[in-house]
């Protein structure tokens, strides 16, 4: 399926963003890369932390495109699931990583402590930064008047 069909089927709206939306959203990723990596919280935060981080490069993508998801339950799904049709079918594995990330991350949110270990955290992390320098290209690319300074 692509972008359009999930239009048409209800699950992303049309969204015009702007460039100071996407530098507001440009530095909650660089904030939250941050602060997952400075320490002094337990990992469970670390790893939600850098999971925002992720999932706002999403919505970067998905801005930059034209589209957003209906608020809801499945917002956060919708918008990783994005990734491979943005960046390309190369990028599924990704949006699998992503997604595994998205359970984890909810169940140390809502349903118990000690779900995430540091490992996970720092993993997580430094896909962040890999995946912030690929969104910066693809947005030097793709939308040049939309890409920060």
């Amino acid at each position: 399926m692509s972008l359009p069909t999930w239009l048409a089927a209800g699950w992303l709206q049309p969204h015009k963003t702007s460039r100071t939306e996407i530098r507001e959203l440009w530095e909650i990723v660089d904030r939250d890369l941050a602060d997952a990596a400075s320490g002094g919280i337990s990992a469970d935060w670390q790893y939600g932390i850098a999971y925002n981080a992720a999932l706002k490069l999403c919505t970067i993508l998905l801005y930059a495109e034209g589209y957003k998801p209906p608020k809801g339950a499945m917002a956060h799904s919708r918008t990783l699931n994005a990734l491979p049709h943005i960046l390309g079918a190369q990028r599924q594995g990704d949006t699998d990583y992503l997604d595994g990330c998205r359970q984890k991350r909810n169940t140390v949110e809502y349903d118990h402590a000690g779900g995430a270990t540091r490992k996970d955290a720092a993993e997580l992390i430094a896909f962040g930064h890999e995946l912030r320098a690929e969104v910066l290209t693809w947005l030097r690319e793709k939308h040049p008047s939309l890409a920060p300074e």
